[in-house]
C-alpha cells in the first residue's frame, strides 16, 4: 500500500533527481563564461556558442521543471524561499532571462548592440547563475533566516504563513563562507563540465587542445572548494527532525551520520564522485579520450542527487531555519496525500520526457561540430 510517508519520500527523489541533472546541465553555463578566454577568434568564438547553444534550452527548462516540481510537491518551501530570499532568486531568474535574449538576438539582423554585448550577458549568465544556485543549494544545510507560523493563515489581514527575518531576503546567504565553498564547487564544475563537452563535440583541433589545458585551471579549484564544502559539512551540526514530535534539534555530524545509516546513498555518492574524477582524470592521460563528459555528467547526477537526498532523509530537515521550530521537513512542507498521488501518476511519464530528451540530444549531435557547420546554418546563432 501506497503511504503517505512514502510519496513524500518519492517526491523528495525526485526533486533530488532534477536537482543532479539541473547540476549536470550548467556546463552549458560553464561554457558561456569561457567564451572570451577559450577562443581567439570570430570564428572559434561563433564555434562555442553554436556548440552551447544547441543545449542551453535543456538547462532553461530543467531549471523551471525542478521550480515546478518544488512548488507542487512541498509548496510551504516554496513560499517560504521564493517569497522570503527573493533577491537571490530573482537574481538567479533575472541571469536565465538575459540567456534567453542573448542566443536569439545576437546575430539577429538590426542588432544595435553588437554580438560582443550579447556574449557578455552570457557570459554574466555562467558566472552567476551557477555561483548563485550553489549559494542557495547551500542554505539547506547551513539553514536560512525565516520563521513559520501556520497559525497566521486564519489572519484575515495578513493570512502570511512564512516571514523573513532580516531585510537581506536571502543575499545574507553570501556572508556564510560554506555557502561560498559550494557555489565556488558549483561554478568550477560548470566550466570543467563545458570544457570535457567541448572536447567531445569539437571538430576544432586547436580549441580541443586548449580545452584540455583550460580542464585542469577548473578542475583542481572545483575538487578543492568541493572537498572544503562536504569535509565542513559531513562533521559539523546538522539539523535532525525528532519522528515522533516533530521538534527540530541540531545534531552533531548528522549527514555524515545519514550517509553511514543510508549505505545506498553512501555507495552512490562514493561512486558519483569516482565517475566525475574518472572523467577528468581520463581526459588528462589520454590524448584521444574524448568521453570524459559522459563519465563526469553521469558521476555530477548521481553526486547532487545523493547529497540532496540526506538533506530530507532520516529524519532531517531539507530546509533549516536558525529559528529552529520552523524547519521545513518533508513531513511539515509537503502537499496533501491527495496531491501527491495524483501528481505522482503523472511523474510516470518523466521517462517518456527523458528518452525524448535523449532522442533530440542524438539528432542534434550525430557528428561533431566545426565551423563550416556553423556557417552554412541558416539558422546558426
Amino acid at each position: 500500500m501506497i503511504t503517505y510517508s512514502f510519496l513524500q519520500h518519492y517526491w523528495w527523489f525526485l526533486i533530488s533527481l532534477l536537482g543532479g541533472i539541473l547540476a549536470f546541465l550548467l556546463f552549458v553555463q560553464g561554457g558561456q563564461t569561457l567564451l572570451f578566454s577559450l577562443s581567439k577568434t570570430e570564428d572559434e568564438r561563433r564555434l562555442l556558442v553554436n556548440a552551447l547553444g544547441r543545449k542551453w534550452e535543456f538547462t532553461f527548462t530543467t531549471l523551471v521543471t525542478f521550480g515546478g516540481a518544488f512548488f507542487a510537491s512541498f509548496p510551504l518551501f516554496y513560499s517560504t524561499s521564493f517569497g522570503g530570499a527573493y533577491w537571490v532568486w530573482m537574481a538567479i531568474l533575472f541571469c536565465f532571462i538575459i540567456q534567453a535574449v542573448s542566443y536569439e538576438f545576437q546575430s539577429k539582423p538590426g542588432n544595435v548592440y553588437g554580438a560582443t554585448t550579447y556574449r557578455s550577458f552570457l557570459f554574466i549568465n555562467g558566472l552567476l547563475g551557477t555561483f548563485l544556485i550553489g549559494v542557495a543549494i547551500a542554505t539547506f544545510f547551513t539553514g536560512s533566516d525565516f520563521i513559520v507560523n501556520k497559525g497566521n493563515i486564519t489572519n484575515q489581514l495578513a493570512p502570511v504563513i512564512s516571514s523573513w527575518g532580516n531585510e537581506w531576503h536571502g543575499l545574507e546567504a553570501l556572508l556564510n563562507i560554506r555557502n561560498l565553498m559550494l557555489g565556488l564547487a558549483v561554478f568550477f564544475l560548470a566550466r570543467s563540465q563545458a570544457v570535457l563537452f567541448f572536447i567531445n563535440r569539437l571538430n576544432h583541433p586547436v580549441l580541443e587542445a586548449r580545452s584540455r589545458k583550460y580542464l585542469w585551471y577548473n578542475a583542481i579549484p572545483f575538487v578543492v572548494f568541493f572537498l572544503i564544502f562536504v569535509i565542513w559539512t559531513l562533521f559539523s551540526e546538522g539539523y535532525a527532525v525528532n519522528a515522533a514530535t516533530g521538534t527540530v534539534t541540531l545534531e552533531k555530524y548528522k549527514y555524515f551520520t545519514n550517509l553511514i545509516e543510508m549505505p545506498v546513498i553512501l555507495v552512490l555518492f562514493l561512486l558519483g564522485v569516482v565517475a566525475v574524477l574518472a572523467g577528468v582524470i581520463g581526459t588528462w592521460i589520454s590524448p584521444k579520450f574524448k568521453g570524459g563528459i559522459w563519465f563526469s555528467g553521469i558521476g555530477t547526477v548521481v553526486t547532487v542527487c545523493s547529497l540532496l537526498l540526506i538533506t530530507g532523509y532520516n529524519n532531517t530537515s531539507f530546509y533549516p531555519s536558525i529559528n529552529l521550530q520552523s524547519s521545513l521537513t518533508i513531513f511539515n512542507a509537503s502537499s496533501s496525500e491527495f496531491t501527491l498521488k495524483a501528481m505522482s501518476l503523472v511523474s510516470l511519464f518523466i521517462p517518456v520526457v527523458l528518452i525524448y530528451i535523449f532522442i533530440a540530444w542524438r539528432a542534434m549531435e550525430k557528428k561533431r561540430i566545426d565551423i563550416e557547420d556553423v556557417n552554412g546554418d541558416e539558422h546558426a546563432y
